[in-house]
């Protein structure tokens, strides 16, 4: 009879689980055995904040798969309030502590799996462990925040670091009746993930939902009163009066436990694997939060913590440590988030990514609807499409905005997985009839706005180059091309603006410097692109138009109620 296989997994969320089910299924004869710090596995650890903002209504609903089903469906052992505080590589043995008695032991194993994920990187602040002071990484952490809330009723609350989690509980706490200040230290919010000039429309919606947005500015540490309780954060800029503090400054790969075994820790700081998810040692297979990932554009290693991506590793290593040889090729850092009624998602690289890593880049921002105009409740979504310049092969892409975001950023995904080009985004055969795209989807027009650019038919300027251009008071004319409804509406009001409604730009064309420089703006781009045209044909030729126009302009505009 086979000897039977000991696979020993550390970590039951979602790779660790994942790794257990997978092997089961191919292993029916394993001895499997799972060991997890908390007293649940398989919990929901990405559906948190909408726990504590009620829209999940049990904390039951974000345990996936619970010890039972574990132990009575898959015959795997759950060994729960346990930490993993040693590996004997040389023994195959790890040493266990138990949370609840202290009492150490040791367990045997032919394969182990590291699925020991992440940590909150909490900066080191005086106040940190103030009464009302918060991390947000574990079901407990959430009720805890919630026990407050109930208990304590909180007015204020301060979220300190503007990355997925930090927004995500933004609108937690103000959808609890909460005032909201949120901190980053950074120049924009989703910095590692999107460009500035799509974050600065994220900063415009969250500053019309009445967040006080702090950028640029360090914490110091927090205050508390006499009763231990929080009561002010102290930033390198000043001070924000509190009652609540949620630290969402990021999280690392939890690698001690690796690291003290010799496990080979990568320059990123997770632990490194081969394709097969393998790592130095030959009988040690790790995924999920704590393992660096290869980029599937550059090649480099790089940190993506994603559930989605830990639950493909999971599969990939309960494959292996049951005799496959699947592998696992890298991810593309695919992310979306929601923010209050915005959609925010991107795949790929920014375009300041890819000039860091080398590439000669053209983009474009283009906004459109989710499906065709003339259908009813059509909401705008804006595109940002970043390529090589050279080959017309996508880098990646950015969509923000209130309509259907994850379709386009899941054709992203695709493409870039298979190297697409620019013209093969502009010619995908995508699904089309009015209530649900337009004949040309945002993705097409991204893409054709990206082809006339490289082939000098378009030129344009970003809103960011246009603000910086009337903040230094620059001599030109910023011509609206729209009608003088929308123009009574909502314009850019400042003293270069001029309108010259489209319609009537033919006729107008004499009144008009052809020693100025002239941007253009409308809505959305299109027809001041169509304006460019035009005057390039009449021989102007100090012309563009602004990208994405008023959609994509993140500032205040003047309205019929403030400027006549």
């Amino acid at each position: 009879m086979d000897k039977q296989n000991k696979i020993l997994i550390i970590g039951g969320t979602a790779c660790g689980s994942k790794a257990a089910a997978r092997a089961r299924r191919l292993d029916p004869l394993a001895q499997i055995t799972l060991i997890e710090e908390r007293r649940q596995i398989t919990t929901a650890s990405c559906g948190l904040p909408y726990y504590v903002s009620g829209v999940v209504k049990n904390r039951s609903d974000l345990i996936t798969r619970g010890n039972v089903y574990f132990k009575d469906v898959l015959d795997v052992r759950v060994i729960t309030q346990t930490r993993a505080v040693g590996i004997d590589r040389t023994a195959h043995k790890v040493t266990m502590l138990n949370l609840e008695d202290g009492n150490h032991s040791n367990l045997q194993y032919d394969k182990l799996v590291l699925a020991t994920g992440s940590v909150p990187t909490a900066p080191d602040l005086d106040g940190k462990k103030l009464v009302g002071v918060f991390t947000l990484t574990s079901i407990r952490d959430a009720t805890a925040i919630l026990d407050m809330v109930t208990q304590n009723k909180p007015r204020k609350a301060t979220v300190i670091g503007a990355g997925p989690i930090g927004l995500e509980m933004v609108e937690a706490f103000a959808s609890l009746g909460m005032d909201v200040t949120l901190i980053e230290a950074l120049d924009c919010v989703l910095s590692t993930l999107i460009d500035p000039e799509v974050a600065a429309l994220i900063q415009k919606l969250l500053r019309n939902k009445g967040v006080r947005l702090l950028l640029r500015q360090c914490v110091m540490g927090l205050e508390g009163a006499k009763n231990g309780a929080v009561q002010r954060v102290v930033t390198s800029e000043g001070a924000v009066d509190t009652d609540l503090v949620l630290l969402a400054t990021g999280i690392k790969p939890n690698i001690d436990l690796a690291r003290d075994a010799g496990i080979e820790i990568g320059a990123r700081g997770g632990i490194l694997v081969d394709s097969y998810l393998k790592t130095n040692d030959e009988n040690t297979y790790a995924g999920g939060d704590c393992v660096e990932n290869v980029d599937l554009i550059t090649g480099q290693r790089i940190l993506s913590p994603m559930g989605s991506t830990a639950n493909k590793h999971g599969r990939v290593i309960g494959t292996n440590v049951t005799g496959g040889h699947e592998t696992f090729p890298g991810v593309l850092g695919t992310t979306i988030v929601k923010v209050f009624d915005y959609n925010v998602a991107r795949v790929g690289l920014t375009e300041w990514q890819a000039r860091e890593a080398g590439y000669e880049v053209v983009s474009c921002i283009v906004p459109d609807y989710e499906h065709a105009r003339y259908y009813p409740d059509g909401k705008t979504i804006v595109v940002k499409l970043v390529a090589e310049s050279a080959t017309g092969k996508v880098l990646g892409g950015q969509v923000v905005g209130k309509g259907e975001v994850a379709k386009r950023i899941d054709v992203l995904a695709t493409a870039l997985s298979f190297g697409a080009s620019i013209a093969d985004i502009a010619n995908l055969d995508l699904a089309y009839a009015p209530p649900y795209n337009s004949a040309m989807d945002p993705l097409h027009v991204a893409a054709h706005v990206i082809d006339n650019k490289e082939s000098g038919y378009a030129r344009s300027l970003t809103p960011t180059a246009v603000k910086n251009k009337l903040d230094n008071d620059e001599d030109f004319i910023l011509m609206d091309v729209r009608s003088p409804d929308e123009w009574k509406s909502s314009r850019i009001h400042t003293r270069v603006t001029k309108l010259i409604p489209l319609m009537e730009l033919r006729s107008k064309l004499s009144s008009i410097s052809r020693e100025a420089e002239i941007v253009i703006y409308c809505t959305t781009g299109l027809r001041a692109y169509q304006a460019q045209r035009m005057l390039e044909s009449a021989g102007f030729n100090k012309v563009t138009f602004m990208e994405g126009s008023l959609e994509a302009w993140p500032h205040e505009i003047s309205t019929s109620k403030t400027e006549d």
